[in-house]
């Protein structure tokens, strides 16, 4: 064996020679003996270094080890070895013996739990004689434990196709040596099963071949140790999802540079996972790459890792129903490498040299020198330079050898080395001069020349002696009087050390030098020697020279510690310095606040002291400087400590309230001041009250947010706010109380206010006072007036003012000027209407004007003249759906942005739909500020002003950004449902975009069912592209009730669904379809009041169908039919339950209470009694219902009505609520018309709301409206008894205040007549060819049916508007009592009138009738 190592040796050397091997020791040297030596007297570099040397070995108990170590030199050298820094000696050993290249042969390593000879660091030195010794690299020789399983396989199983994990975990050492059985015969590794670095089994993609027993086992020399055995069952493919988990997650690892890195990661779920890899969130691609590999069951091997593959690496799980992920961290180490080695030396002796050495590595490596195998321990003549540069002063012969630099961290060590050869002094060194010779030798390096030499110079003397240096002076030496061509080397020794330094003067001609870097009090050894071109000449008599003595100064007080002792103390204590000549006589303390140039002293006699009047939760900085007779010694350290903190010192700034409603009032605020919070603001408290009850406080306490919204307040009350700040050691002061007055009720807030109703102005010399009245509608919120002016323009300022101010005065104006001044009122939707105003102040020359001016205002604020330049650079970047951050710079700040005095930045931002948006404003003291509660896909604009005090900028230009989409929050609007004209069997919907879509609407889907309560995943779905607002769904059953909802879609993902639509499509295949084949909100749902377009307008003419054609005469002969029937049916019912009730009301009593009853509802109104004859009845006819109307002492009651049958199809009526949508109701009435809304809106044609015909004698305080309601059976059936009250005060209950509506802009009002109270049993007329039937009239017309014997002009009915021409849907409203002016001109305008002949008649005839019923019923 030793044979073979020598051959192979011999045949690496030969190799080596051949392919021209870097020699890191010699290479250089032998090139630079050629080419630079100046004479066969310099001696050339000798080839000296490690052909190989030892690396780190991992072995086991009783195995043979070779540590390799191989040095190259001309003459042959001696190779020992040591171990843990101590020579081994090999002659005595058996087991270790040195082979004949010098590597280390251990034929049998010993290790046991108490004796490891063995286990150790080992180096390889290498010697020749007379030459010098070299040192190799470190080697580690690490022996594996005994055989021991942490932890063993366990039985377990696996769905076919997924991953199983078997554990096996072993010490590291061990685990190179884990191998795995299966059925006891050893498992083969391959693709699919792979053994982890821990020594665990993954099996991946498991099939029914995997299924049995599995164990794995130590090899580590002599027998295997087995582990238990565990069962491995296959299972076939579970028929639901499984949710995914992981069985193996990877962990953080640590590698040197060139291992390799595993990253196992298991998971198992069903469908089997797929396994991704990120790493610093990008996705690695491992498909064709080098290094990085995909192994079984998803890990992770990173094969030769380099420096930059150290990150974060993601594994990630997922199965297209979920996704798991797992995070580890990579960190890479590397070991020591050179960047610049040590080079060989030549140098003279005295001579001061430098060894440079430059490692790189991670962990950062730390560097020891050798000579000649010893460490070099630094002194004064041998330093450790630039951190790992060796330097060498004042070079003597001993010196000479082999200078290596060790370099070590963590994971590795390197070595190299050079070789110091020191020349004789009459031998010149080579003319090109290594670099890391010092200047001091420079001087040195040029070759001699024959001729004469220069004397000794003369006089050579010490001019100034000081404690580290001493400066020289001399004469020119007497062989050359002049010197102007002589150069001078100073050779200087301390006494006692026989190393002797040189120093030389930096310019020819120069007779002085200093000599620095000297120790105080020691006595040095000068001598000065000439040199011309030719060399060196005598050297002058010695002179020596002693240091003074230093001044021994106090040093550095130990133990500086800093303690605060109270938010505005610190308490610094210190000890005694160690060093120092003479008593301390006292110490001065420096401080200095974090931030601040300027440092306080304060003198201290003892070794202790507390500072007051210091800053609240502020950083101090502290340092001692001891003082003696001899002045101050060395400062400590800084220390630095906060003080403690306590309350804030001042209240947050600009409260600022706005009233949301009736009930809540939204608090903004801005922190305290800087340098006042005195600690962490932890939260603000909050105190209101009322303003007439000062003593009753209410105290909320909230985040450290800047706003706050008070809810649960009485309407129409003012309150008064304050808020403080918090601190954990409580509450500061607080702000001045703040007043603001909630709502009288909750006003309109969806529309911009109207138009201020007048502006006036007064102009002045220097300013124009203001003043104005508010909108007239006050209906709508004012949360503040805009006033802009300027001259010729409004636009040049704007000021706002509360909402409870009149008047305002513009000041600080130019005298004779001619200013344009607007004035809006704004609320949170955005600005109004302006109104605009002009006026020219008045010259300087109107002396009482200005007098005035001056007694109304003492002081005017004179504008600053050099206003503040506005912030540059402003940048809007996105950062989701409803947040952008806004950064600026601001050129009035320094170079590095930081703001050190008390300005603030003011943001403001606004979108320009709907263009008269107001600007949100905010302020800030950084130079970037995050606007949040944005709306999602809008365009905003931003622009950022500055204030520093009473200065301003202008506002910057400005920055735009859209926010990003989100799903639509709304569901599609106006869904109306109508039937196709000649196709029953199809159906149109209809619908508007949502509200709120937060994107562009890439589609919708159209549900529909027949059960309103199915699932939803068992509608129908219908898409429709995005573009389209309508679409026909076919082939619909007939005589069935249809349910229909709506959900919009953008690119962010579905919107809510729309209320259910109730759509009933015809009984049979007519191309004639009713009216109320219609849509109608579904019922316990009700449709909103949205669903009337403001466009929309009945159609003409008759007619029946969508699309307004008119109607055939067998239509209109089978509609008579039909309409006849039905209303003698209809008289029939309601005389029979007549009789019925007759008979059922035994006393006058309960005619007067008036019990209302319904077949299906148990809704009662109460009457005033009054004891009227005849008796009162309900008269249901055509879809009327006429009802008494309470007298109630409440200005609102609520009144709940039973529901109004159609004609032919009972549909429920949907909610026509009044208190919405009042703008398309206006629209409507103003007759604006579209073919879209016409479609859209013709759902609501089939509605017929429930008109209450009052016979009370007293004038209703309410309006009469349609109220939504569950009773789904026919009206007809519902009967209901009332009290009958005066005829003639009945007509007060529907005389409207014409003057009161139009004031208030309210509803569209129709004027309901009086008519005599029981006209209405005759049968009803049909209007004259020619005229309207108006189906979506809200009241019901009651002239709608021909009656086969009885005129029409023989028929008086109440009657609602003017029948035979179209109107617009509009409510039938009651309103309260007009004038008495306004009641008699309305009654005298009244189309009927009736006297009590006619009303006896009628009554008697009724009474014969009902007579007539009786006897029946009881026969």
């Amino acid at each position: 064996m030793a044979a073979g190592r020598a051959r192979r040796l011999l045949g690496s050397l030969w190799i080596a020679l051949l392919l021209g091997q870097p020699d890191p020791a010699g290479a250089a040297a032998r090139s630079g003996s050629q080419s630079l030596l100046t004479g066969p007297l310099v001696r050339t570099f000798t080839p000296f270094y490690f052909l190989v040397e030892p690396t780190d070995i991992l072995s086991v108990r009783g195995a043979s080890v070779v540590l390799n170590c191989s040095a190259h030199c001309e003459t042959a050298p001696r190779v020992e070895w040591k171990k843990d820094g101590t020579f081994l000696n090999l002659v005595s050993d058996d087991r270790r013996q040195l082979l004949p290249d010098g590597s280390l042969f251990i034929s049998s390593v010993v290790h046991s739990k108490h004796n490891k000879p063995d286990e150790g660091h080992y180096q390889c030195v290498a010697t020749v004689d007379s030459l010098g010794t070299i040192v190799s690299r470190t080697a580690k020789l690490t022996v594996a434990g005994l055989p021991r399983f942490t932890s063993q396989p366990e039985s377990s199983s696996v769905y076919r196709g997924s991953s199983a994990i078997l554990s096996c975990e072993v010490n590291a050492d061990l685990a190179p040596f884990v191998r795995w059985e299966q059925e006891r015969r050893p498992l083969l590794l391959d693709e699919r099963r792979l053994k982890l670095p821990g020594g665990a089994l993954l099996l991946s993609n498991a099939s029914d071949a995997d299924a049995g027993l599995y164990r794995c086992l130590i090899e580590s020399g002599g027998a295997p140790k087995y582990s238990e055995e565990a069962e491995l069952t296959v299972l076939p493919d579970p028929e639901v999802p499984q949710s995914l988990v992981f069985t193996k997650q990877p962990s953080s690892l640590t590698k040197v540079t060139g291992q390799t890195a595993v990253f196992p990661c298991v998971a198992v779920g069903f469908p089997t996972p797929s396994i991704r890899w990120t790493r610093n969130e990008e996705e690695l691609i491992t498909e064709g790459h080098e290094r990085l590999l995909l192994l079984a069951g998803g890990s992770l091997a990173i094969s030769e890792v380099a420096e930059e593959d150290a990150g974060t690496y993601t594994c990630i799980a997922e199965n297209g129903n979920e996704t798991i992920t797992a995070q580890a961290e990579l960190a890479v180490q590397v070991p020591p490498e050179f960047l610049r080695r040590p080079a060989n030396l030549y140098a003279h002796e005295s001579m001061d040299i430098v060894f440079e050495c430059e490692v790189t590595g991670k962990p950062t490596p730390t560097v020891r020198w050798l000579k000649n195998g010893d460490v070099v321990i630094p002194s004064d003549y041998f330093k450790i330079v630039k951190e790992h540069n060796l330097q060498v002063l004042g070079l003597v012969k001993s010196d000479e050898g082999f200078y290596q630099c060790i370099a070590e961290n963590d994971v590795g060590n390197a070595q190299a080395g050079a070789q110091l050869i020191i020349l004789d002094v009459d031998v010149a060194i080579p003319t090109l001069p290594p670099t890391s010779l010092t200047s001091a030798t420079n001087d040195h390096l040029a070759p001699a020349t024959t001729g004469p030499l220069p004397s000794a110079p003369r006089d050579v003397v010490a001019t100034l002696v000081s404690t580290r240096f001493i400066r020289l002076t001399w004469r020119t030496p007497v062989s050359d009087p002049q010197g102007d061509n002589l150069t001078y080397s100073i050779f200087y020794t301390k006494e006692g050390i026989n190393r002797e330094r040189v120093e030389n003067t930096s310019r020819p001609g120069e007779t002085q030098v200093v000599i620095q870097n000297l120790m105080p009090e020691t006595v040095y050894t000068f001598r000065v020697v000439a040199q011309n071109r030719h060399g060196p000449g005598e050297s002058s008599a010695p002179l020596k020279v002693a240091t003074q003595p230093e001044v021994q100064l106090p040093g550095p007080a130990p133990n500086i510690r800093a303690h605060a002792s109270s938010p505005t103390s610190v308490t610094v204590t210190w000890e005694t310095p160690l060093s120092g000549n003479g008593e301390i006589q006292n110490y001065k303390l420096y401080y200095m606040e974090k931030g601040q140039d300027t440092e306080q002293d304060v003198d201290v006699g003892g070794l202790s002291y507390t500072i007051n009047g210091l800053k609240k939760y502020t950083e101090y900085s502290f340092r001692v400087v001891a003082y003696n007779k001899h002045g101050p010694g060395v400062s400590t350290q800084d220390v630095v400590v906060r003080t403690l903190s306590d309350v804030p010192s001042a209240a947050p700034q600009n409260l600022t309230l706005e009233v949301r409603n009736s009930k809540s009032i939204m608090l903004h605020w801005q922190p305290p001041p800087a340098g006042t919070h005195s600690g962490q603001i932890t939260g603000y408290k909050i105190r209101y009250r009322k303003v007439s009850r000062k003593s009753d406080v209410t105290e909320s306490i909230g985040g450290t947010q800047l706003f706050q919204l008070i809810e649960g307040l009485e309407r129409g009350t003012e309150y008064s706010f304050r808020v403080a700040a918090l601190t954990v050691n409580g509450t500061g002061p607080a702000t001045d109380w703040v007043s603001a007055e909630t709502f009288e009720s909750d006003l309109d807030e969806t529309r911009v206010p109207e138009v201020p109703s007048s502006l006036h102005v007064r102009p002045l010399v220097t300013s124009i006072v203001v003043s104005w009245t508010p909108p007239e509608n006050q209906n709508i919120v004012v949360r503040g007036y805009a006033i802009g002016y300027g001259i010729g323009s409004p636009h040049a300022q704007t000021i706002k003012v509360d909402y409870k101010q009149r008047y305002y005065t513009i000041e600080n104006l130019d005298p004779s000027s001619h200013y344009v001044i607007t004035l809006k009122a704004f609320n949170n939707v955005g600005e109004g209407i302006p109104l605009y105003e002009s006026a020219v102040t008045r010259p300087h020359s109107d002396a009482s004007e200005v007098d005035l001016f001056v007694i109304n205002a003492p002081y005017t604020p004179v504008p600053d003249p050099s206003p503040m330049m506005p912030p540059v650079g402003v940048q809007a970047s996105i950062l989701s759906h409803d947040t952008i951050r806004i950064t600026w710079a601001d050129n009035s700040l320094p170079k590095n942005q930081k703001i050190t005095d008390a300005r603030y930045y003011t943001v403001r931002w606004k979108t320009n739909i709907p263009a008269n948006t107001k600007y949100k404003t905010a302020n800030a003291t950084t130079l970037s500020y995050l606007v949040t509660g944005l709306k999602p896909n809008t365009l905003y604009e931003f622009s950022v002003m500055v204030t520093k005090g009473r200065r301003s900028s202008t506002w910057s230009m400005t920055a735009h950004g859209t926010t990003f989409e989100l799903g639509p929050t709304s569901p599609p609007k106006d869904v109306t449902v109508v039937s196709k004209e000649g196709k029953p069997r199809t159906i149109i919907v209809n619908w508007q975009p949502p509200s709120e879509a937060n994107g562009k609407i890439t589609g919708y889907i159209i549900y529909y069912s027949t059960d309103v309560n199915a699932e939803i995943h068992d509608w129908v779905i219908e898409p429709v592209v995005g573009n389209r607002l309508t679409h026909q769904i076919q082939e619909l059953t007939l005589d069935t009730p249809y349910y229909f909802k709506i959900q919009a879609r953008n690119s962010k993902g579905m919107g809510p669904m729309s209320e259910a639509v109730q759509f009933r499509t015809p009984k049979a295949e007519s191309s004639d379809k009713m009216p109320n084949d219609q849509a109608s909100g579904a019922a316990g749902k009700g449709n909103r009041a949205a669903d009337i377009g403001a466009d929309y307008k009945p159609p003409l003419g008759g007619s029946n169908s969508p699309h307004g054609s008119p109607t055939s005469p067998l239509d209109s002969n089978m509609l008579l039919v039909i309409i006849v029937s039905v209303g003698v049916i209809t008289i029939v019912i309601v005389v029979i339950v007549a009789v019925f009730c007759t008979r059922r009301t035994t006393s006058h009593q309960k005619k007067k209470r008036a019990a209302c009853k319904s077949v299906n509802g148990s809704h009662k109104y109460k009457g005033n009694s009054k004891d009227v004859k005849p008796p009162d009845l309900w008269i249901h006819h055509e879809r009327l219902e006429l009802k008494p109307i309470d007298k109630s002492p409440d200005p609102n009651p609520i009144m709940t009505d039973t529901p109004i049958p159609r004609n032919s199809q009972d549909i429920t009526p949907v909610d026509n609520s009044m208190d919405s949508n009042i703008h398309q109701r206006q629209n409507s009435y103003r007759g604006h018309e579209s073919e879209d809304s016409m479609s859209t809106l013709a759902g609501r044609r089939g509605m017929r709301p429930k008109m209450m015909m009052p016979f009370d004698s007293q004038p209703p305080q309410q309006s009469v409206r349609n109220t939504p309601s569950t009773d789904t059976m026919p009206a007809a059936s519902s009967q209901t008894c009332a009290d009958h009250q005066d005829p003639e005060s009945a007509a007060g209950s529907y005389l409207a205040n014409a003057q009161e509506e139009d004031t208030a802009q309210s509803l569209p009002t129709a004027h309901v007549r009086p008519s005599h109270p029981l006209k209405s049993f005759a049968v009803p007329a049909v209007p004259p060819a020619g005229s309207t039937y108006d189906p979506a009239l809200p009241s019901t017309p009651l002239l709608t049916q021909q009656a086969p014997n009885h005129p029409v002009h023989s028929v008086k009915t109440a009657s609602i508007g003017t029948l035979g021409r179209t109107r617009p849907p509009m409510p039938v409203v009651v309103p309260s009592a007009p004038d008495v002016q306004e009641t008699t001109r309305m009654l005298e305008d009244s189309e009927s009138s009736y006297e009590p002949d006619e009303l006896t008649k009628e009554m008697a005839h009724l009474e014969g009738l009902m007579k007539d019923l009786n006897a029946i019923t009881t026969a």
